[in-house]
């Protein structure tokens, strides 16, 4: 199915009846990341799989774009579908947009349940602040180049250099919202949550590591941590029957 979103097509699909809940993929998946929880949860709800704008069968954004943006497209997807007060799970990415939404409260959830989520500016060691100086010195360089030769290539060698394997292989309009939003820091919004909250992360994430986790905790009112031991970025696959478990225990009292 789509819906039309601001002026993009978006792919969704729905599973199962009862009370909604909408799962929020990363950065670079789409909605089938997020099926085994969709399998593990329709028997008791209508589950809503997304592809976020910019993914997955979902039109490309036209320009870069901010988290208010992506929180905004969560709350219009709300609106047009008529979903009432849905329990919102986002991985990563999709989490980000959760708290972006629920925190400026455009978004009216009944629950929340981020899986190492993105949403705070991640502290940087001093070697990635000399590599970004390297990157935009080469871009100036560049382009006071003539275009001929080698040196067309010469800022793509500086992005295979600097950048991370998700910037590498994003469209260029995604690189750019990348660039904006991993600087922008949801920290302020969740003091502003304040439906249930769960946490679901693996201890050895490195993309969005556990202090993350722990200082949403301390600072979104009602939340609780449910931490995976010896797990990565996709925790929540990687323990995947425990994962649904917890879930179905936490939404016991919202079927």
């Amino acid at each position: 199915m789509q819906v039309k979103i601001q002026n993009w097509n978006i792919d969704y699909e729905v599973m199962g009846e009862g009370n909604p809940i909408i799962l929020l993929h990363g950065w670079l998946c789409d909605k089938e990341t997020m099926r085994p929880i969709a399998n593990g949860l329709c028997n008791n709800f209508k589950v809503y799989l997304v592809d976020i704008v910019g993914f997955g069968k979902s039109d490309l954004p036209e320009h870069p774009l901010k988290t208010n943006d992506f929180g905004d497209f969560l709350a219009e997807f709300v609106n047009k579908l008529h979903i009432e007060k849905p329990i919102l799970i986002g991985h990563s990415n999709g989490g980000r947009m959760i708290i972006n939404a629920v925190g400026r409260g455009i978004v009216d959830a009944k629950k929340v349940v981020l899986l190492d989520s993105a949403g705070l500016v991640p502290k940087r060691k001093p070697k990635y602040y000399v590599k970004v100086s390297i990157f935009k010195a080469g871009k100036i360089i560049l382009n006071k180049l003539p275009d001929v030769g080698g040196i067309k290539n010469f800022k793509e060698k500086l992005l295979n250099h600097v950048g991370s394997s998700d910037y590498k292989a994003s469209a260029p309009v995604l690189r750019e919202t990348m660039k904006t939003i991993l600087n922008e820091d949801m920290t302020p919004m969740l003091p502003n949550i304040k439906v249930p909250t769960l946490l679901i992360w693996g201890s050895n994430d490195t993309d969005t590591p556990i202090a993350d986790a722990k200082k949403m905790e301390q600072l979104i009112p009602d939340a609780g941590l449910v931490e995976y031991k010896n797990s990565g970025h996709f925790a929540y696959l990687e323990n995947l029957p425990n994962c649904i478990a917890v879930l179905n225990e936490f939404f016991k009292n919202d079927q």
